[in-house]
């Protein structure tokens, strides 16, 4: 439930407040606070749809992955009493919404932002590590969610 809480709070926060982090996705793309002399400064980005166009990607898979573990969590506290497998098919929900999540903060934050757009040269604009601990708490979250039910049908040895 937290990590539904988490993805549902930022896009709604995004939205609320769109302007702040849309700055972060237009700094970003256009690569104007990467270190003077970037030679990958022709991948910069600086058309304003494209902008907007990104930025409601990221907004709208930050709210999937919310949704995502908003089911996963649901489902689970109805198959609390459910026997193993159920309770393990379940699970679906939270390995999907971690696949997302995964997607958009290491994929979208770490890769694309850190590695194409170079944000990590920025001392202003660079999402790397609230990104990083944000991929390490989900993928934590999935993996221990991943890890096999007991039968508990079968005598203990």
């Amino acid at each position: 439930m937290p990590l539904a809480l988490f993805g549902l709070l930022v896009a709604v926060n995004n939205v609320v407040d769109y302007g702040t982090n849309y700055a972060f996705v237009q700094h970003v793309f256009s690569m104007d606070t990467t270190f003077p002399g970037n030679a990958l400064m022709a991948r910069a980005i600086t058309d304003p749809a494209i902008w907007q166009l990104g930025y409601a990607a990221i907004i709208a898979s930050e709210a999937l992955t919310g949704l995502c573990f908003l089911a996963g969590a649901l489902a689970l506290m109805a198959n609390l009493r459910s026997s193993p497998a159920q309770f393990a098919q379940a699970k679906t929900w939270v390995v999907v919404a971690g696949t997302v999540g995964f997607l958009v903060w290491f994929l979208g934050f770490a890769v694309i932002g850190g590695e194409w757009f170079q944000m990590w040269q920025s001392q202003s604009w660079n999402g790397q590590e609230p990104a990083f601990r944000f991929v390490m708490t989900i993928l934590a979250v999935v993996i221990f969610i991943a890890q096999p039910e007991p039968d508990v049908t079968s005598p203990r040895v």
